[in-house]
């Protein structure tokens, strides 16, 4: 018996239905990802950020989050509350700011003049001293017997002297009578001659031991204030010592001496060659207090190579004696002074990629203006304007990191526009009213 079976041509097999349903559902699937792709590629290119023009209704004006999508905010934005100033005329002082070292006007070692032993001594550690006051005294008697011997060999030269005068006299009287030979008259007005240079040679040794004598007395050579002494009393001291009695260093007035760079050299020579005064003023470490007022003294003949800078010096009265010598301090000198300059405060000047500009209010529309300006001197507070400005204007001072041309601010005091309030919400509701009267 044949067992085989024979297929039957009218059914369908499995295989092939099951790959149709297959792709037709991978189809489907294709299809509804494409198109919710395309669908929220649609979504995001027309969805409004919040405070643009479009969303500006759906949080109200001056709503939370509303401007934050840029500096300055859009149309719709709630407006920028900013800090002004005025653009005025006012004169710039052109300053020069260094560093500088006090310097005494004179400093002096007090040494003796003689030697001898120190007996007194006259004056206070850190003392003011006047020039000329006594400050110690040596033991004078040594100088005082020097002086004695040597007006002791004066009168007796003096002596021989007159002694030979009167013998030259005779002399010469004798040979007018002819009872002397002129070879003798001659000898005596040599010996006068001689004896006279040496009375001569008495008297300046007698004024040498009256100075000695004087020099026993120590005197300040300058006015100025006394440092601690270098010797006690009853100790040796002679004019060769080193570090004499003490120093006296001069204190007012006194100088500043610091750098100035050779840029600026043009400027100051020409303040000079016009014989103007140039004030100076000196600072402590920190710029806040101010220690003397002074003026400009010199400059040094010569560039600093290493450095570019030229030495100068400045005086101060110091009659408070805030400056102390070797003390650092900052020096600001007065170049000159711009009269009449149109100045801005210097919060209210910026710079971008087209230079410096400022931001120029409009007071009806409070709008603000970019306006490029040229700057010129300023000081701490004010920098002067070359062009751009006419004077007059408002500038922004505060705020103006978040300002573009064009975009809207509120002044200080004013309460920005909030819902259907100020004058936002006003203009607002007349374009309301002006649609619905259409």
């Amino acid at each position: 018996m044949d067992s085989t079976v024979t297929p039957d041509k009218n059914k369908t097999p499995t295989q092939p239905k099951r790959s149709r349903r297959t792709r037709i559902i991978g189809t489907i699937i294709a299809i509804l990802a494409m198109g919710g792709l395309g669908w929220l590629a649609w979504h995001l290119v027309h969805q409004q950020p919040q405070g643009a023009p479009g969303g500006a209704g759906r949080q109200g004006a001056g709503g939370p989050g509303a401007g934050r999508g840029g500096p300055g905010g859009g149309r719709g934005a709630p407006a920028t509350t900013v800090g002004v100033g005025k653009a005025e005329r006012a004169d710039i002082p052109i300053v020069l700011d260094a560093l500088g070292t006090v310097t005494p006007a004179a400093v002096a070692t007090v040494r003796p003049q003689v030697g001898g032993v120190l007996q007194k001594i006259l004056f206070t550690e850190g003392q003011l001293v006047k020039q000329g006051q006594v400050l110690a005294t040596i033991d004078p008697r040594p100088s005082q017997m020097a002086l004695l011997q040597a007006t002791g060999q004066r009168q007796r030269d003096e002596a021989q002297l007159e002694s030979a005068k009167v013998l030259l006299s005779r002399y010469q009287t004798l040979l007018q009578q002819d009872s002397i030979a002129r070879q003798d008259v001659d000898t005596q007005a040599a010996l006068v001659k001689q004896l006279q240079g040496a009375v001569t040679t008495d008297k300046a040794a007698e004024g040498i031991a009256q100075i000695n004598l004087g020099y026993t007395q120590v005197r300040a050579p300058i006015a100025g204030r006394v440092g601690l002494r270098t010797v006690d009393i009853g100790n040796l001291v002679a004019s060769s010592d080193a570090n004499g009695i003490a120093v006296i260093t001069q204190q007012s007035p006194i100088d500043v001496e610091f750098a100035v760079p050779q840029d600026h050299l043009p400027a100051i020579q020409e303040r000079i060659n016009a014989n103007a005064t140039l004030p100076a003023t000196a600072l402590d470490r920190t710029r806040t207090r101010e220690l003397a007022q002074g003026r400009f003294m010199a400059l040094d003949n010569q560039v600093d190579t290493a450095t570019g800078t030229v030495k100068a010096k400045a005086r101060f009265g110091n009659e408070a004696s805030k400056l102390f010598p070797n003390q650092f301090v900052n020096v600001r000198l007065q170049v000159n002074v711009i009269k009449n300059a149109i100045t801005v405060p210097v919060t209210a000047l910026r710079h971008g990629a087209n230079g410096d500009y400022v931001y120029v209010l409009d007071p009806r529309t409070r709008t603000v203006a970019l306006t490029n300006v040229k700057r010129g001197e300023e000081d701490a507070e004010r920098v002067e304007i070359t062009s751009g400005l006419k004077g007059g204007e408002t500038v922004i001072t505060e705020g103006a990191d978040r300002l573009k041309d064009g975009a809207k601010v509120t002044l200080p005091g004013e309460h920005p526009a909030r819902g259907q309030g100020g004058q936002a919400g006003q203009h607002r509701r007349r374009q309301q009213q002006g649609g619905a009267a259409q």
